[in-house]
């Protein structure tokens, strides 16, 4: 039997008491959304296709 993936959503802190999510949330649609690096860093949600390209600073 395999364990769920959720443990690597979640940042615990039991010591304080709260837990907070690793990842952003889409402003669409409110699912959680995927972070990429290749070809270019971004942010994609699977769910409705939006995308937030990062700005390289130079």
């Amino acid at each position: 039997m395999t364990m769920a993936h959720v443990h690597k959503l979640y940042e615990f802190d039991y010591s304080k008491g709260y837990i907070r999510l690793k990842n952003k949330k889409c402003p669409r649609c409110g699912s959680i959304m995927a972070f990429h690096k290749k070809p270019r860093p971004r942010w994609h949600c699977g769910k409705c296709g939006y995308t937030e390209f990062i700005r390289e600073s130079k």
